[in-house]
């Protein structure tokens, strides 16, 4: 299997399967020196991790499966700091049920890699996806820790939230509410409702989808390379790369095809001396190449394709295809979206701080 790598100068390569002994990630090209804090790749890690409560409330979204996913650094880091070495970090499954997947063995699940992983490899691991599984991001969390301690040199932050979930769209925002609700969202009254819907679909087996969105602040005009690796193409690429992602936009993304060329183009003036846009809807980047506004983005999650309804699918059986009904057991999310806040933050550092280093080599 290639693909397991993303990035040029900061490059990440995850491994692991979701019921393996664990997964992980090596993160070449991190500068030396760096002060590597290990807590906050567990603070990281904890937003992300199955069984994790916000606020001290737990959402009625996520999964009943319970990992510590506490972070092993394995190399690259000697008293604090990153050597210039990959830097390797471990994170042990714990809490794996695979008999919850004994059913899968010869059946494919409507909605996942099941079946094209079959097609691809000749077979596949049953057991919660293997490769497939959301579990995968979690080391994409850790390596986007990383990358964030080198955005913060450069005082660039990265924050995402849940714009809407299960039908239900935020109507305020107030970034302390983000930390406040366990859908991650910046309206609090609107994540009740949210939580209110997915019990709901809960009990009737069902799953929801939902929109993250992504602000990106202090980052520097002129990242980003101007032909097939612009920086929007490569948080794209690194966005759609998560599992659940369906939809992907820049600013105003789809919006901007019923807008005009008056109204969508935003307009600069000079305060201070300095360059300033009037207004933001190409989203921070223009050309490829971000302009030092905001850089805002949003990605569509699909809803979860373990439902607890009898589906329609195949079976193969002695290499023979045939139709079936299945009934997924085991422990599932219901909807994602505060489990991806965390993964859209983490590909996004990733992307920004591969970029940087990337744009030390741009001119004398």
């Amino acid at each position: 299997m290639s693909g397991n790598t993303f990035g040029s100068i900061f490059r990440v390569t995850t491994f692991g399967e979701s019921h393996g002994v664990g997964l992980g990630v090596v993160i070449d090209g991190c500068p030396a020196g760096l002060s590597i804090d290990v807590d906050k790749i567990q603070a990281a890690l904890d937003k992300r991790r199955p069984g994790a409560a916000v606020n001290g409330q737990k959402s009625a979204s996520v999964t009943a499966r319970n990992e510590p996913d506490r972070a092993e650094i394995l190399s690259g880091v000697f008293e604090g700091k990153a050597e210039g070495t990959p830097i390797a970090i471990v994170i042990r499954n714990t809490s794996q049920h695979s008999s919850d997947y004994g059913n899968l063995v010869n059946t494919f699940r409507p909605g996942h890699a099941d079946f094209t992983f079959d097609q691809k490899y000749g077979f596949r691991d049953y057991r919660g996806g293997g490769r497939a599984s959301g579990r995968e991001t979690a080391a994409r969390v850790a390596a986007g820790a990383v990358a964030q301690m080198i955005l913060d040199h450069f005082g660039i932050t990265v924050k995402a939230w849940t714009k809407k979930a299960a039908g239900i769209a935020c109507k305020e925002f107030d970034e302390r509410a983000i930390e406040e609700n366990s859908m991650r969202a910046p309206d609090n009254e609107a994540a009740a409702q949210m939580e209110a819907k997915i019990q709901e679909l809960r009990h009737k087996g069902e799953s929801a989808g939902g929109i993250i969105e992504c602000k990106i602040r202090g980052v520097p005009a002129g990242l980003g390379e101007p032909v097939f690796d612009k920086l929007d193409s490569e948080l794209a690429k690194a966005i759609m790369s998560i599992g659940a992602v369906k939809g992907f936009e820049i600013g105003d993304g789809f919006a901007a095809a019923d807008s005009f060329g008056s109204v969508n183009n935003d307009k600069m003036h000079v305060e201070n001396g300095k360059p300033v846009f009037d207004s933001n809807h190409a989203g921070g980047i223009l050309g490829g190449m971000s302009n030092g506004n905001d850089i805002v983005l949003r990605a569509a999650i699909k809803p979860v394709p373990s439902i607890y309804l009898d589906q329609k699918t195949i079976k193969k059986e002695e290499g023979k295809f045939m139709d079936t009904q299945l009934a997924i057991k085991g422990r599932h999310d219901i909807c994602l979206c505060p489990r991806i806040v965390p993964v859209v933050e983490a590909m996004a550092a990733i992307v920004v701080a591969d970029m940087l280093l990337r744009n030390r080599s741009s001119k004398i």
